[in-house]
């Protein structure tokens, strides 16, 4: 019996010790970001696109109060609330003590400076597949907006999903690298992709998910249940969305679907981030999406 119960006990430490070794946060190499130098100029394109604001704006926040990315909307899902941080340029309550290389960890690979994992409430997932240039070039634009004190909220989130080391495990189901759409893209389709599947994280919203929260990629983009509960995200892929190149093109532009509805919900903030990038990115996601694979 005694060497029954020492047995076990050293099977459990050997568990827990393989545990805590795969599910140790990665951090990018520091040659990733070495010699890069932002530009805010184009880091602003950057920003729109990846909608930093859509999230991390105080809650009901319009015009220009929208660049002040104070947080505190509140994202309901199954495995809890998340509540947006701070990430303003203040250096106390927000990021603006953070170097380049803290800030690519954070976006790129969900790590914060301290070395734990974030929530993927945070689409690092899909940050993670941006060029170094433009995650140094959104620094630059971000690190000169206006400054809140506001200080972030703790999450909501009960155990066992509380847990960060947890999410080690994951990054590691779920935290792939790889292009869902693939093949012989033209260069718009190619940067369509780039805007879609990296910096605009649609796959976030528009593919379902499985029971541990991660995204379904052989069901990609066709649709899912709002994570708060309410309504579903629609299916976009050619099978269900039968809209021409210019139908998408417009309705990034404006709002309005060719039958002269209205965009609404979430996707409002969306229209409204692509509405301010060239007209060349609003057709390079058009085309994108008419290569998706379909999905009944």
């Amino acid at each position: 019996m005694r060497r029954f119960l020492l047995f076990g006990v050293a099977m459990l430490c050997g568990g827990f010790a393989a545990f805590w070794l795969l599910t140790q946060p990665s951090p990018l190499p520091p040659s990733v970001v070495a010699g890069l130098s932002g530009d805010a100029t184009r880091g602003e394109a950057v920003f729109h696109a990846a909608g930093c604001a859509s999230c991390h704006m105080a809650p009901a926040a319009e015009g220009e109060a929208k660049l002040v990315l104070a947080g505190g909307q509140r994202f309901a899902s199954p495995f809890g609330t998340f509540i947006a941080p701070n990430i303003s340029p203040d250096p106390t309550h927000g990021i603006g003590g953070w170097s380049l290389e803290e800030f690519a960890n954070a976006v790129m690979a969900g790590v914060s400076p301290e070395g734990a994992h974030y929530f993927p409430a945070f689409p690092y997932a899909a940050y993670g597949k941006a060029e170094p240039q433009d995650i140094a070039d959104l620094k630059a634009f971000m690190d000169g907006l206006p400054p809140s004190a506001s200080p972030s909220q703790p999450h909501e989130v009960p155990f066992p999903f509380n847990i960060r080391r947890s999410l080690g495990g994951w990054k590691m189901l779920f935290g792939t690298g790889d292009w869902v759409v693939t093949g012989d893209l033209t260069e718009a389709e190619t940067r369509g992709r780039y805007l879609a599947e990296a910096l605009g994280h649609c796959g976030e919203c528009h593919t379902p998910r499985n029971a541990l929260g991660g995204l379904d990629r052989s069901r990609w983009l066709a649709g899912a249940p709002n994570p708060d509960g309410r309504g579903r995200t629609p299916n976009i892929t050619p099978a269900a969305l039968n809209w021409s190149e210019a139908d998408i093109v417009a309705y990034l532009t404006s709002g309005f679907t060719p039958e002269y509805d209205s965009v609404g919900g979430h996707m409002a903030h969306v229209v409204d981030n692509f509405a301010r990038l060239p007209e060349a990115d609003r057709q390079a996601v058009a085309a994108y999406l008419k290569r998706v694979p379909p999905v009944p």
